[in-house]
């Protein structure tokens, strides 16, 4: 979906129409009823049309003149965002950004992937070479599978102690919330399982906390004029806040690191 400022709600949710011949109010989906969606430049658009995707990202379903429609599995949605040229564009809100479970920075191609690119330049359209790899039933699957990797207590604890003390610190107004400690537990159990281990470790927390909390973190005016930024916040309090070394319900078994043997 090409966001532009002229988009409408219903233009990405769909549309009930009067059926005249059928004398019968018909609904016509629209382009979010996919399972992947990609929000071209998302903040091009209105904040009223951008939260058109707050209901579908966090329950999995769109309500349409009082009608809800389910949506299919697995669902994504991808935006992407003009960091250079801010003219004509909108924030989006702390909601919409917090239903994004990561955030990050594509930057430039390398240079063997500029060369790959510029080889094929005659051909216009390359989604045409492309073809499936994996099927949507085996990607839900996949999902599935991750919601078994087991994620100890004191982990849990970890987590939640991150997520208070980006509350405390006087740098920001808001901290990260509790669906953001939700992504994160979420994140590492996927991510566990793509390392081939069934447990969380801290380390795995780590990893990837500044790409799960940067972007839900409300910076104090102050501390954005001094020239703070989220990711520099990330950084002081994971060295702050301690990891945890035992097992929640074991104070004698440790919880395996980098550092520790793994079994």
């Amino acid at each position: 979906i090409q966001f532009t400022p002229d988009l409408l709600p219903s233009d990405v949710t769909g549309i009930t129409i009067y059926d005249q011949r059928s004398g019968q109010f018909d609904f016509h989906h629209g382009p979010i009823f996919a399972n992947l969606v990609l929000a071209d430049e998302i903040n091009r658009a209105s904040p009223k049309t951008q939260s058109a995707l707050l209901e579908v990202m966090e329950e999995g379903r769109v309500t349409v003149d009082g009608t809800t429609y389910p949506q299919a599995r697995p669902f994504m949605v991808i935006a992407t965002q003009n960091p250079i040229e801010q003219a004509g564009t909108y924030r989006l809100p702390e909601a919409q950004l917090d239903r994004f479970l990561i955030k990050t920075s594509i930057g430039y191609p390398d240079r063997e992937a500029t060369v790959a690119l510029l080889s094929g330049s005659t051909q216009r359209d390359r989604s045409t070479a492309l073809s499936a790899i994996i099927t949507t039933e085996a990607v839900v699957e996949m999902a599935e599978l991750a919601t078994t990797v087991h994620v100890d207590t004191a982990v849990l604890e970890y987590v939640a102690a991150l997520c208070e003390a980006t509350r405390e610190v006087p740098e920001t107004r808001l901290g990260v919330s509790v669906r953001g400690a939700l992504a994160m537990v979420r994140a590492a159990k996927v991510w566990a399982a793509s390392q081939g281990r069934n447990y969380v470790l801290p380390d795995d927390i780590k990893e990837l906390a500044p790409y799960i909390f940067t972007h839900r973190l409300v910076l104090d005016p102050e501390a954005e004029f001094t020239g703070t930024t989220s990711a520099q916040v990330i950084t002081s309090v994971l060295r702050k806040v301690p990891a945890p070394t035992r097992r929640g319900n074991d104070d004698s078994a440790p919880v395996a690191g980098k550092d520790q043997d793994e079994h």
